[in-house]
């Protein structure tokens, strides 16, 4: 019987080599950090920079490229830091730019590198931008660099088009005038507290460059673009005529969504990016209908990488997981780019739990499932996932297969779309509560002061501090993974996988010297043993020259 690891992970002195050479983005594991959940170091309950640079080590140890940092702007935090006050300021729950500072310096002294999240679709209702665009009134110069317009209907009452929020009801807010008449509408396509920039203005465009060089200047080396695929409305902002939008999205070209005008905006700030040194990326957050609408975001003088939310969204079947493989593939490799991979993150039901439940029931899931069954298929396909060529993104906590919490009460619940009568189930907040670091501890280890979102109490054995050192721990399996990712020179970037002959439910493909075997069917199957098993997610048996894989269950080898 093999057991789960059989490889030591890549020594410390790895991490440097990765970190420096030449496209590190094309094979890089990227970490994302959800700054308010990850460590509190002054007991306040909330997690902020300074408990993330106190984490920083274990980050390195664990094998990871680069951090992604979630927004920690000054902002009213309407949306979890994504309605952004002002773009060059922290705001004071997460600490202050000399905070910042320390921890990008020490990242890279670590050999980490730093993304920080842009959010450049809309704003903050408190920016000072819209602010004053409120106190002018009607005709103030400041209105031109949002959306505002006159209502229709008899006397204004009516939304000026027909555009569904994201979060649900109109994408549109009327306000009262400086005289405390029923004025003009502005358009957010997310919550009334983020009003959508209007992009044909230059002053916008100006500013956001200026932001970009203020970070880069910092020393950050890239962005991960909020809403990429948003920013440019279609001309005349024209009905849309279908009262159940939000089922379109991500299957049609909306008028507001994936306009071809913001790859004009993305070729000018690639321009800046590449003035400065050391490799600085974009990343795109960019919900298209197809993964080659994706591929547009990504040609050589855009930007840098694109999330895969066609792979994301993908149920743990072997024929689904093949054909957005192979789609993926294709798509991008007329552009140049890597493909990326990823499973979770900080807007969508973690995927242990995901995979606990039924396929389609979707990316936002309300019940537990089978616990078992879920961490068994997560850990088999985070293995699949750094097995593909291209660029992996782990969301904090996956490590450590941690669940969803579907179970938290109506009054700790934070997600604006939860308290909104339609659009995003609102139920974010079950993959944002707070990692457990040790077993004992008011918040296990995340801070002082409790945790803002309460933790389950089974989380004290899912905990950092319980996994370290345990044979078959989940953390273990991620550390051992990104280990021998580092020291196989045929996994990480790469334009194409040699799929070979399997049974039904299972993937099996080649890169070179390097074989992985997926069994994603309910049964155990029998396959050639390819060579050396290098590591697998869970016991497997080996006999003459054959291998007896169990169901959702992946295994590496190796024929070196």
């Amino acid at each position: 019987m093999s057991q789960q690891h059989t490889a030591d992970p890549a020594p410390t002195s790895a991490v440097a080599t990765v970190a420096r050479h030449r496209d590190w983005w094309r094979d890089a594991v990227i970490y994302q950090v959800y700054p308010r959940s990850f460590a509190d170091s002054n007991g306040d309950g909330m997690g902020d920079l300074e408990g993330v640079r106190s984490r920083l080590p274990y980050l390195r140890d664990l094998g990871v490229d680069a951090v992604w940092l979630s927004p920690f702007y000054a902002s009213p935090q309407a949306d979890a830091g994504y309605d952004v006050a002002d773009y060059r300021a922290v705001d004071p729950m997460f600490g202050n730019l000399l905070d910042a500072d320390a921890l990008i310096r020490d990242a890279h002294e670590l050999n980490l590198r730093i993304i920080v999240d842009l959010v450049p679709n809309h704003s903050s209702d408190q920016h000072e931008w819209f602010k004053r665009a409120l106190r002018e009134g009607p005709g103030s110069a400041l209105r031109d660099r949002y959306h505002f317009r006159p209502g229709k209907g008899e006397n204004g009452e009516l939304p000026p088009n027909d555009w569904e929020s994201i979060f649900g009801g109109p994408a549109w807010t009327r306000v009262t005038e400086p005289d405390g008449s029923p004025g003009e509408w502005y358009l957010h396509l997310f919550a009334p507290e983020q009003p959508d920039f209007n992009w044909e203005h230059p002053a916008v465009g100006d500013e956001f460059r200026s932001i970009l060089r203020f970070w880069l200047d910092m020393g950050v080396d890239g962005f991960r673009i909020d809403v990429a695929h948003g920013m440019v409305k279609a001309e005349g902002l024209p009905d849309l005529g279908d009262h159940d939008q939000l089922k379109l999205l991500g299957n049609d070209v909306m008028p507001f969504f994936d306009q071809d005008g913001v790859h004009d905006i993305y070729r000018q700030w690639r321009t800046i990016l590449d003035e400065y040194p050391g490799e600085r990326i974009f990343v795109a957050e960019a919900w298209t209908p197809t993964v080659e609408r994706t591929a547009n975001y990504v040609r050589p003088d855009e930007l840098h990488q694109a999330f895969n939310f066609q792979y994301l969204g993908t149920a743990w079947d072997a024929a689904e997981l093949r054909e957005v493989v192979d789609r993926t593939l294709e798509a991008m490799a007329p552009v140049g780019a890597p493909a990326t991979w990823v499973l979770s993150n900080h807007d969508v039901t973690r995927h242990a739990t995901r995979f606990a439940n039924p396929p389609g029931l979707g990316t936002q899931i309300r019940t537990a499932g089978d616990r078992e069954l879920g961490l068994r298929r997560a850990r088999a396909a985070t293995l699949l996932m750094l097995a593909l060529p291209g660029s992996a993104y782990v969301y904090q906590g996956e490590e450590l297969g941690l669940p969803d919490v579907v179970d938290l009460s109506d009054d700790v619940r934070q997600d604006p779309a939860y308290f909104r009568g339609a659009g995003q189930d609102g139920f974010r907040d079950g993959c944002r509560v707070p990692i457990p670091w040790t077993r004992e501890g008011s918040s296990y280890g995340f801070g002082a002061g409790g945790s803002w979102l309460p933790q389950p109490a089974s989380w004290a054995e899912l905990s950092v501090e319980a996994q370290t050192g345990e044979p078959g721990s989940t953390l273990e399996l991620y550390r051992t993974a990104l280990g021998l990712r580092r020291s196989q020179p045929d996994l990480g970037a790469g334009e194409s996988v040699e799929w070979l002959r399997a049974t039904e439910g299972v993937l099996a493909f080649r890169r070179g010297e390097f074989v992985c075997v997926a069994n994603t069917s309910g049964e155990s199957v029998t396959t050639p043993s390819y060579g050396r098993v290098l590591l697998t997610s869970g016991e497997i048996a080996e006999a003459d020259g054959e291998t007896k894989v169990p169901s959702d269950t992946t295994v590496w080898w190796t024929t070196a």
